[in-house]
């Protein structure tokens, strides 16, 4: 699986949102992994933010 695919999957899975941090630490990838991923995902509109540095797969 993808790093973007893990990731978004992670945060679909959680009812809070996750921080980059949590992230790598449930996943098991490198956190720079983990906000690469995370970046493409802001930039593609999948993931939202609803309070700083959290953020939570878009509904």
């Amino acid at each position: 699986m993808e790093a973007k695919e893990q990731v978004l999957e992670i945060l679909k899975n959680n009812e809070e949102p996750l921080n980059a941090g949590k992230i790598a630490e449930i996943s098991g990838l490198d956190r720079k992994v983990v906000d690469k991923a995370m970046a493409a995902l802001k930039t593609e509109g999948a993931i939202v933010s609803p309070k700083r540095c959290y953020w939570t797969a878009q509904k």
